[in-house]
């Protein structure tokens, strides 16, 4: 004997409890949702109106520093990473959350592509020494915090929409990528920077690891970039600085 068919009405009623549990789901997650917004946005906005507090390094400071070892060893990049390490090292106010273990990684980031060294990471500040031998461009990101490219050696451009004229960064400079802002920028050949951020360091991650994840599939590096980082933001976090 052939076997029943299920009749329509328990179709139905399979139907309607399966899109009545959906509903149910839905509705249990977009509560949740709103209730954990509520609490978290209070308290992101009151750190993010006290985010300056928790910055060790000042921008007057690494001015000085930055310019003062461009004029001790004019074209000289590695005397001058050398330099600007030794002077931070040595200021008692942040020598503690300096890092002196040279070591260079691969990044890829909105398309352009050059070499880091990991001065300092932290969940509110950066300092890393970034550039090339060769040259690139690419896209600067959206970011959390204020960037600050302090040119070394070479020379960067930049450009934004709606201007006809690029942005010129040549050595002693400061590039000001302001939290929120964007522009397309270049290196049209060998140039470091001394670049420090502030603000917001952990969002900014996920712009540092996408060209690693979903072009580049460079993972060896995306690996020890994640291994160094995590070691410096996770390292500072112990000595108290967030």
């Amino acid at each position: 004997m052939a076997p029943k068919s299920s009749s329509p009405a328990k179709k139905a009623t399979a139907c309607a409890c399966s899109q009545k549990s959906c509903c149910s789901s839905l509705t249990t997650f977009f509560k949740w949702f709103a209730i954990l917004f509520a609490v978290l946005a209070p308290i992101f906005y009151v750190l993010d109106q006290n985010v300056d507090k928790f910055y060790v390094f000042n921008l007057p400071q690494l001015d000085a520093v930055t310019k003062a070892a461009i004029n001790a060893h004019p074209g000289d990049t590695k005397a001058m990473v050398k330099y600007i390490v030794d002077e931070l090292k040595a200021d008692v106010t942040v020598s503690r959350y300096v890092n002196t273990d040279e070591q260079w990684v691969f990044n890829n980031a909105g398309g352009a592509m050059g070499a880091m060294y990991i001065i300092h990471a932290s969940f509110t500040e950066y300092l890393i020494i970034f550039g090339t031998a060769i040259g690139t461009e690419g896209h600067t990101g959206r970011h959390t915090a204020d960037d600050y490219f302090h040119i070394l050696t070479g020379t960067q451009t930049a450009y934004v929409p709606g201007e006809y004229e690029p942005e010129v960064y040549p050595p002693g400079t400061i590039h000001h990528l302001r939290r929120g802002d964007v522009k397309q920028y270049r290196m049209p050949e060998s140039c470091f920077a001394l670049e420090y951020a502030r603000g917001w360091i952990p969002p900014m991650l996920f712009f540092g690891f996408a060209d690693g994840l979903f072009s580049t599939l460079d993972f060896p590096t995306l690996w020890r970039t994640t291994y160094l980082t995590a070691e410096q933001m996770l390292g500072n976090l112990v000595k108290g600085k967030f």
